[in-house]
């Protein structure tokens, strides 16, 4: 099996709803299962250690969950046209694997989620892509075959899976939850095809 991590930070629920989409076309490629995890908050003032379990939904990833996947899709709300600090801040500690190589040659893709039509949302997905291009993954996009991407009226972009919650009090659109499973889907049949060809 392909294993796929769906890393992901959100804090009001839209950004984890597009990363459960993801997840779905993850799913929907035999010999592909999809891991999801998040990150802790960071907080400027420290009280004392961050919880080992979040009180609530996916597990927080740890490096080894990082290390381990064939592919990678990394999710987070925009936060002034950049990926928000707790995924940063996970990102910065991955210097050990970056020197490894440990991530070299694996798919990886990314999504956003933001309030406003122009909040952001392309940058967001090209500053995810910065540290993933360090590590020398390859980078996933949506291509223009997809057929959402020429209908959407809200999210979606050739970089990545988008959602504007702003323009839908009903969560995700059905054309932003196609392109997020398509998203998903790309990533688990690229991951599978790079194991295969490792294997030959």
């Amino acid at each position: 099996m392909a294993k796929i991590l769906v890393l992901f930070y959100s804090r009001n629920g839209a950004t984890l709803e597009l990363a459960r989409q993801v997840c779905r076309g993850i799913e929907s490629v035999t010999g592909a299962t999809a891991v999801l995890r998040t990150v802790p908050p960071v907080v400027t003032v420290v009280e004392g250690p961050a919880q080992p379990v979040p009180a609530s939904g996916p597990a927080y990833a740890t490096p080894e969950d990082l290390a381990g996947a064939d592919g990678l899709v990394l999710g987070s709300p925009t936060r002034f046209g950049n990926m928000a600090a707790p995924l940063k801040h996970f990102l910065d500690g991955t210097g050990a694997m970056w020197a490894s190589g440990a991530l070299a040659g694996k798919p990886a893709a990314v999504f956003t989620s933001t309030q406003s039509l122009h909040g952001g949302q392309e940058t967001t997905l090209l500053s995810m892509m910065l540290p993933l291009l360090h590590h020398g993954m390859i980078l996933v996009g949506l291509p223009y075959t997809e057929v959402a991407l020429h209908e959407t009226r809200s999210g979606g972009a050739p970089y990545g899976a988008t959602h504007v919650s702003g323009l839908a009090s009903g969560g995700l659109s059905p054309d932003e939850k196609q392109l997020a499973q398509a998203l998903g889907k790309r990533v688990a049949q690229i991951s599978l095809k790079l194991r295969s060809a490792q294997q030959d």
